[in-house]
């Protein structure tokens, strides 16, 4: 447990260390002066991680990859020496205040409960939320850590492969595309609010009416298996080769609703991964979304 002691020491290290203050931050939980050219960072979300480390920023501490151990796979050579600080929901606030950092990043959706106990180990700035927000994130760390004129150039180099994608497309681009997660706690139709839906969106397809809705995603029973079709089907499930997850999947792909659809029996429900079309939720995940996308179409790859 994070201890008053502990919380002490941390103050006193932190008065020690930190650079002057030298700007105001505006950000979800308020205002906070943010050191200049900050050099010990912490992030505490997911797509956080991935967004510093294309801005150049190798962090001092960082949240766990939900489905990594500790990263993902696509992640774990970039942060060797990282501190693992567990996860979005459980931050680890004792090993977070050895690590002297000058700058924690985070997010209210995540972490507004402990703001007030970040705060008094590093000044601290937090997203509103994550998820298709990404892009938007990107910047606002960006601004926090002095970055923008990087944040600028990765979202261009980005934009610049999606619009590269939906010429190589031609009328493929055209397709409805569906998305569906499947898992034993629930089963869920993505809208186009998602990271996933966003990025579909940003290349140019089409949903079908049933989910082009500018919302997140919606619980479904297999009665509403219909309102899955689409002239293309991508779903996702568990990376990890689990019993349960596998067994309920399995048990979905089996329902004769499902087998019904016209994209099923064209060949076109696609698998994809859980951890680059959702769970990951940054850049780099965005990246080998579009891989993904130029493998399944048959296109030549835009990577550069």
């Amino acid at each position: 447990m994070f201890s008053l002691r502990s919380l002490a020491a941390a103050l006193v290290a932190s008065t020690l260390i930190a650079p002057a203050l030298a700007r105001e931050v505006t950000h979800a939980m308020g205002t906070t002066e943010v050191p200049d050219n900050p050099q010990r960072i912490v992030i505490l979300t997911n797509e956080g991680t991935e967004a510093i480390l294309a801005l150049g920023i190798n962090p001092v501490g960082a949240v766990q990859s939900w489905d990594g151990d500790p990263w993902h796979s696509h992640l774990h050579d970039l942060l060797k020496g990282t501190a693992v600080l567990g996860t979005e929901l459980a931050v680890d606030l004792e090993v977070l205040a050895t690590l002297e950092p000058d700058l924690i990043l985070g997010t209210k959706v995540r972490q507004e409960k402990i703001y007030e106990q970040l705060s008094a180990i590093a000044p601290t700035v937090m997203t509103e939320t994550i998820g298709g927000e990404w892009q938007e994130n990107l910047k606002f760390y960006a601004g926090a850590l002095g970055k923008e004129a990087e944040a600028e150039a990765v979202l261009a180099s980005f934009e610049a492969r999606t619009k590269a994608i939906h010429d190589a497309l031609g009328d493929q681009v055209n397709e409805e595309i569906s998305m569906v997660r499947f898992s034993p706690n629930r089963t869920r139709i993505y809208y186009k609010d998602t990271f996933s839906g966003l990025i579909l969106d940003q290349i140019g397809f089409k949903r079908p009416p049933a989910q082009d809705k500018d919302e997140f995603a919606e619980e479904v029973t297999k009665e509403r298996i219909p309102d899955m079709a689409g002239d293309r089907i991508f779903y996702f499930s568990s990376d990890l080769n689990d019993a349960e997850p596998e067994a309920n999947l399995a048990d979905w792909l089996a329902d004769p609703l499902w087998n019904n659809l016209e994209a099923v029996k064209a060949n076109k429900a696609q698998r994809v991964s859980e951890t680059i079309w959702n769970t990951g939720g940054g850049i780099y995940s965005a990246h080998l979304m579009l891989d993904d996308i130029e493998e399944i179409y048959g296109l030549e790859s835009t990577r550069k």
